[in-house]
């Protein structure tokens, strides 16, 4: 547990990086949606009767698909300037809304572009099918491509994702690289867009390599060799709470990491049954002369065997990601409020956030306010104030209104707002805040939902 004579000797936080306007990627993308659009108009002298409607409907679906496919696997590179700008989280979503796009325009490209030779050939869609995949130069592989394709945008349905673990669903997804593989070569061997047209096929290129380069780089270099460098190992796992455990990582030169306040890492510990996937934890302390600690809450069976965890595990980590960081801060009035295991970043920041902080923690019961001793120990230290909503008798819930956040901090729309726990009391206390006033610039959370 940290002490406040650590804290008053803990190295100062890194410089916060300037923010990316949140607007400009999006913008950035449809750009390139429309590029493509205009590169099927300039090629399309005319399109003549339903068969060529309908083929013509296929090719421009297509194309965006094949460009969507780029994106999707630009948003898993895990770039810094969008992990760590943007918010991980909010890529998260952009990724989860690409991959929708992506299964749609697949679907509707092979339907569309079936229909449209079987009406050209006078035959049936299924004898079409079966001589396009047959047939058409590289379309067995493409075919097996658009059939991965499929798999993972069905497992990554939350229908399907509440039903299955997360180790599966996390191997399913690394599927999407071969797939996107597979599927390429067929664009640049059928599409009349590219052929003879040196231009169009070498900006294709440079899409999709430049995107290669991206995952390369970002997905596996850069992590080989913070690995390589700082060689991190478990130093020691502490009890904070009923299934919330503490575990303190020691490296070589960690502050060479830049890691800040608010921040996470994916964690993968090389010990049985947990090297097999990463798994993002937040920091819940600043980063320390070679330490970070992470504390996590048994909510399956990767965070479950966290408790087990012996000192000396190899640790493999990629990082730090994330924006909940004082960089987000527009006023010298903090208010943040954490829920469950939420309260790990915000632990962080509440000891390192300049100006006025307040801290409102949500737990069951007093057993479940995990790092407590500590909350309070800060707060005395820098004169802060923490705030508990603990479930009253019979276990009723305290309702977190807008009425009764106006009571617990004056001036509440004049504060910064940290949020952070699970999704459902995330959303309620959003909408609880906005209510009371606060600014949609002023409330910054982070979620690791996908």
């Amino acid at each position: 547990m940290t002490t406040v004579d650590e804290r008053r000797t803990a190295p100062s936080v890194p410089a916060a990086p300037r923010r990316v306007p949140a607007g400009a990627l999006p913008a950035l993308l449809w750009a390139g949606a429309a590029a493509v659009l205009a590169l099927w108009w300039h090629d399309t002298r005319s399109v003549v009767g339903a068969a060529g409607a309908l083929t013509g409907a296929g090719r421009i679906t297509g194309l965006l698909c094949g460009y969507s496919c780029a994106v999707l696997v630009a948003l898993m590179a895990r770039v810094p300037l969008l992990e760590n700008r943007i918010g991980s989280d909010r890529v998260a979503r952009w990724h989860a809304m690409a991959g929708r796009y992506t299964v749609c325009l697949l679907a509707a490209h092979v339907v569309l572009v079936l229909t449209g030779y079987a009406a050209q050939d006078r035959s049936s869609v299924l004898h079409e099918a079966v001589t396009v995949v047959l047939d058409y130069p590289d379309m067995l592989m493409a075919s097996a491509g658009t059939l991965i394709l499929l798999a993972v945008g069905v497992t990554s349905a939350r229908a399907v994702r509440r039903r299955t673990s997360h180790e599966f669903w996390y191997w399913t997804h690394l599927l999407t690289y071969a797939a996107v593989f597979l599927a390429f070569w067929h664009q640049l061997a059928l599409g009349e867009q590219f052929n003879g047209r040196p231009a169009a096929t070498a900006a294709w290129y440079a899409l999709y390599g430049g995107v290669s380069v991206l995952v390369l780089w970002f997905r596996v270099l850069v992590p080989v060799r913070l690995n390589l460098r700082h060689r991190m190992r478990v130093e020691s796992v502490h009890r904070e709470a009923p299934g919330v455990y503490s575990v303190v990582v020691r490296g070589h030169r960690l502050d060479e990491l830049g890691a800040r306040p608010g921040q996470f890492f994916r964690w993968r510990f090389l010990s049985e049954g947990m090297g097999r996937t990463s798994t993002p934890y937040s920091l819940s302390a600043p980063p320390r002369p070679g330490l970070l600690r992470i504390t996590v809450k048994a909510l399956g069976d990767h965070s479950a065997a966290v408790a087990l965890l012996r000192p000396g595990t190899r640790v493999w980590a990629e990082g730090p990601y994330g924006a909940l960081t004082a960089d987000r801060r527009t006023s010298p009035r903090s208010l943040l409020i954490a829920a469950g295991v939420g309260i790990t970043p915000l632990r962080a920041l509440f000891e390192t956030l300049p100006g006025e902080v307040t801290l409102l923690y949500r737990a069951r019961t007093a057993e479940d306010l995990a790092l407590g001793g500590e909350l309070e120990a800060i707060a005395r230290w820098r004169g802060a104030r923490v705030l508990y909503a603990l479930n009253g008798p019979h276990g009723r819930r305290p309702a977190l209104t807008p009425e009764s956040l106006r009571a617990t901090v004056t001036d509440l729309a004049g504060h910064d707002v940290y949020l952070c726990g699970p999704h459902a009391f995330a959303r309620d206390v959003y909408a609880a805040l906005r209510a009371a006033g606060v600014p949609d610039r002023r409330i910054h959370h982070e979620s690791f939902e996908l």
